[in-house]
């Protein structure tokens, strides 16, 4: 069962937080605040907050400008995970993934079915690991947001969580890059997860 270990210290970590949105201003974003104010509650910081169109070639750029930085540690996408036409986060996030993280999609579609039953199957919320950076892509509603930090990513993103959380892997994830087994540089979007 998970606990947090309290002989353990908190470690914050840098979460840039992108909205993916045509009709959104900073201002009107209510999922990117719900994000902000509960990284910021936590204890982490926000090294970044910005708003994209529904479209790859700009999500994509922004994903690699914050890959590259050595000061983004993670990034938290909300909005484009749906069906219609406009919906391309994860079209865009997935193939600069180096590894996929099947089990988020599945963790958050347990949470959020029991919260609205049957219609999670409209999102396509995912995650992965590009360079030495989680990304992790949530629907574009505050409800989706608040569930998926509330329920996962509060808890992954503690080193004190218990019995395992990503932050005790993270100076771990770029090995391979530094083994010579990559192609020398993150976020490339060269590689692809699957």
């Amino acid at each position: 069962m998970s606990r947090i270990d309290t002989s353990r210290p908190f470690i914050p970590v840098a979460i840039a937080v992108l909205t993916v949105s045509d009709t959104r201003s900073l201002a009107e974003d209510r999922s990117g605040d719900t994000l902000e104010k509960r990284l910021l509650a936590a204890g982490h910081a926000l090294a970044d907050r910005q708003i994209v169109t529904d479209d790859v070639a700009a999500i994509q750029a922004q994903l690699r400008d914050w890959i590259a930085r050595e000061d983004v540690d993670v990034v938290i996408t909300t909005g484009g995970t749906g069906f219609t036409g406009r919906d391309v986060t994860p079209d865009a996030a997935e193939p600069l993934f180096e590894k996929r993280m099947d089990g988020f999609s599945i963790a958050f579609h347990q949470l959020s079915y029991e919260k609205i039953g049957t219609s999670t199957i409209q999102s396509r919320a995912t995650a992965g690991v590009a360079g030495s950076t989680f990304i992790f892509c949530l629907p574009g509603s505050p409800g989706a947001c608040k569930d998926g930090w509330d329920g996962i990513l509060e808890k992954q993103l503690d080193y004190r969580h218990m019995p395992c959380n990503f932050v005790e892997i993270m100076p771990r994830l770029d090995e391979h890059l530094k083994r010579g087994g990559g192609d020398g540089g993150s976020g490339s979007g060269e590689s692809s997860g699957s």
